[in-house]
């Protein structure tokens, strides 16, 4: 894709670090550099401001990618691409299928999102927005970081809850791609960050035994 937009040796692209090394290697191939600009601690994708300021004369095209499930900013991404002649790519995490079992999933899906948002009470559930798909239902787990969210993943997983981290290490700090630059939200989400389950599978009892077991774990946080 990026070379049939014309991306050449030499050009930056802009892309996010939250997420997986894929799109730095799919830049790194067809000769161009991979620049990385932090993310919006809401959405988990690019930050248009950190987006602004990361553009110099080498760039060719930002790349956004629409995370967990949620859309990327469009259309400020697309504005700053008209007022500096840069191309905007937007790509999905996942592809899923169409038709009406998906559209059953997907409403599932999104009644055990509703129900975690309800009963949750220890984590920072994640907001809200039109088009939300909830491929994953990310939290942000109260505490030091890193050392409290692992803690808390291990001790929900002994509890037979089957969470997960979304982003183990930003693409930035991984040694092929190792960058001295500040994206102080991508490395906060990256240590403050566990999808909990909400697949369509899961009934109104799982979701509920999910929610008392977290509860258990953690204190009240202030609304986001």
């Amino acid at each position: 894709m990026l070379r049939a937009a014309g991306i050449r040796s030499g050009d930056e692209v802009i892309v996010p670090a939250f997420g997986n090394v894929e799109l730095a290697e799919a830049v790194a191939l067809t000769g161009a550099v991979p620049v990385f600009a932090d993310i919006d601690p809401v959405t988990y994708c690019l930050d248009p401001d950190a987006v602004a300021g990361a553009v110099t004369s080498r760039t060719g095209a930002v790349v956004a990618v629409h995370r967990f499930g949620r859309p990327a900013e469009m259309v400020s991404l697309y504005e700053l691409g008209r007022r500096q002649g840069l191309l905007v790519l937007e790509r999905s995490e996942e592809v899923g299928a169409g038709g009406e079992a998906a559209a059953v999933e997907l409403a599932r899906r999104r009644g055990n999102a509703a129900l975690l948002d309800a009963k949750l009470n220890g984590v920072r559930t994640p907001a809200g927005c039109p088009g939300h798909s909830y491929r994953q239902y990310v939290v942000r787990v109260p505490g030091n970081g890193r050392p409290d969210r692992d803690a808390f993943a291990w001790t929900l997983r002994g509890r037979g809850v089957e969470c997960r981290v979304p982003v183990k290490t930003p693409v930035h700090r991984l040694p092929e791609y190792r960058r001295n630059v500040r994206l102080p939200e991508t490395e906060r989400a990256a240590d403050e960050t566990l999808a909990l389950p909400v697949d369509a599978r899961l009934g109104r009892r799982d979701m509920q035994r999910i929610a008392a077991a977290c509860n258990a774990l953690g204190g009240l946080l202030q609304p986001a």
